[in-house]
């Protein structure tokens, strides 16, 4: 858990406000009298460039000179409705769309890193019942795993303020083609907001690097989407993370967004850009391990697995690269494939083949994922497509990259859909519907890349020019 070291002294008043404050709020501390251990008197003289200055305390590691009250409730997450910790991760597009939700209610939480501290990491799976799982937030000690804003909401009896106003645009979704209709929009005077159900960034986000965006000879997922983020923002756009669009009405030549909450947002036009989800393979065990040892995301989850042995599914572009990006910091990757041949462009294949602890089985069929007898993922039991024959590859975590399904459940019935539940567009990302547009990955023919859903998100936003002017 924590680990809390204040160093003071017993006639210094700052040091026993500090103190009565942790004590308050029942915060597990350790003190250490400068007066009697001359190793802390030695050690507050470091931190402090030289100077003795008292109280310094030491959360985590990480030192604060003379905290006030106001600066340890922050630090620790102290609230009025309870104490709240936040275990995560920065590469974590949910961890990030609860830090935002409690940063944008006034609401103080520690974040604590499951990479730079192993006990949290330790924490995490012992209240998930051996599943890494982030975010896992704990107010007042009592878990919550990966609770989407409403019930954040609720749990810390947070004030809601009903959305009233009109907006010019209002885009679902708040990835690589949002956030470029958002720009554009922005920039032709129209008020826009970016509806996101999780955190900004989209797929991109989850990539580790990208070396195919025009201007940069290779830019991280993050960095170029927090980039776009910024510049949205700086253009005025406003942007609501954890907002789960259930449906679209359409009365008086004006469209009501539905969401999941009470909250309901309306636009003279929409942008439908909700991307799209991995899929799966719907096998014996993997719904089961999810989580525990079963992943869709290197980015996301594959810190845990260290110096360890991961295997990968699939043979296209993203198969390969993620599996690529595993290999610069696990022992091993197996890349499982059903096929003869990768479908990934040859640049990825050459760059595998030159790449000695990544191995790979060809012309292999997945049948089943096993666990070992904590309930962990062990091994994945295969067939040999020519052969018959069945075996077993074991692994400390396995990732799934076989393809993508578009996020579009919320809209069938609305605008057109094809035969897999794309979005079909004419024009200038029209959708079936006048006023309604799409863009990116959700929309049918779309390219799964970044500097096309960019392309995309301008097209769209010469759309909603044409159609705002009529």
């Amino acid at each position: 858990m924590n680990k809390i070291k204040l160093y003071g002294a017993d006639w210094c008043p700052d040091c026993r406000r500090a103190k009565a404050f942790l004590k308050e709020n029942q915060i597990d501390f350790e003190f250490v009298d400068v007066d009697l251990d001359l190793h802390a008197t030695a050690l507050v003289e470091k931190v402090n460039n030289g100077k003795r200055i008292i109280p310094t305390v030491i959360i985590n590691g990480k030192s604060y000179t003379n905290p006030d009250n106001s600066t340890l409730a922050n630090i620790l997450g102290i609230n009025e409705q309870g104490t709240v910790q936040l275990f995560g991760a920065d590469w974590c597009p949910d961890c990030r769309r609860a830090k935002s939700h409690l940063s944008d209610n006034g609401v103080n939480f520690q974040f604590i890193d499951v990479d730079e501290n192993v006990w949290a990491t330790e924490t995490v799976e012992k209240i998930n019942n051996g599943k890494r799982i982030i975010p896992t937030i704990l107010i007042n000690e009592e878990p919550h795993t990966n609770p989407d804003n409403a019930t954040l909401t609720q749990l810390l009896a947070l004030e809601t303020v009903k959305e009233t106003k009109v907006y010019d645009v209002i885009i679902i979704g708040g990835g690589a083609a949002g956030l470029t209709t958002s720009i554009y929009a922005q920039r032709d005077r129209f008020d826009t907001i970016i509806l996101e159900k999780k955190a900004i960034g989209g797929n991109a986000f989850l990539t580790q690097k990208i070396e195919n965006y025009p201007g940069f000879q290779n830019i991280s997922g993050p960095e170029l989407m927090e980039k776009m983020e910024e510049q949205a923002r700086t253009y005025g756009a406003k942007i609501a993370t954890g907002v789960e669009v259930a449906g679209i009405e359409i009365k008086d030549h004006k469209f009501y967004v539905k969401t999941s909450t009470s909250d309901n947002y309306v636009g003279r036009s929409v942008v439908i850009s909700t991307g799209s989800t991995y899929r799966r393979l719907y096998i014996p065990g993997e719904e089961e391990l999810i989580g525990s040892g079963v992943h869709f995301c290197a980015t996301c989850d594959g810190a845990f697995y260290r110096d360890r042995e991961v295997l990968v599914v699939g043979g296209g572009n993203s198969a390969l690269e993620e599996g690529i990006f595993l290999s610069s910091f696990c022992k091993k990757v197996k890349i499982i494939h059903r096929s003869k041949e990768f479908s990934a462009s040859k640049t990825y294949v050459e760059k595998l083949s030159k790449i000695e602890n990544i191995e790979t089985h060809m012309d292999k069929t997945i049948l089943e994922f096993l666990a070992d007898e904590n309930g962990l993922f062990k091994e994945v039991k295969i067939k040999d497509n020519i052969t018959k024959k069945e075996q077993s590859i074991p692994g400390d975590g396995v990732f799934i990259f076989i393809g993508l399904i578009p996020n579009t459940d919320a809209f069938k019935g609305i605008v057109g859909l094809n035969e897999k539940g794309f979005i079909t567009t004419t024009g200038l990302a029209n959708t079936s519907v006048e006023g309604i547009f799409s863009a990116g990955d959700c929309r049918e023919g779309a390219i799964a890349q970044v500097a096309a859903a960019t392309g995309e998100g301008v097209l769209a936003s010469y759309g909603i020019r044409e159609y705002l002017k009529k």
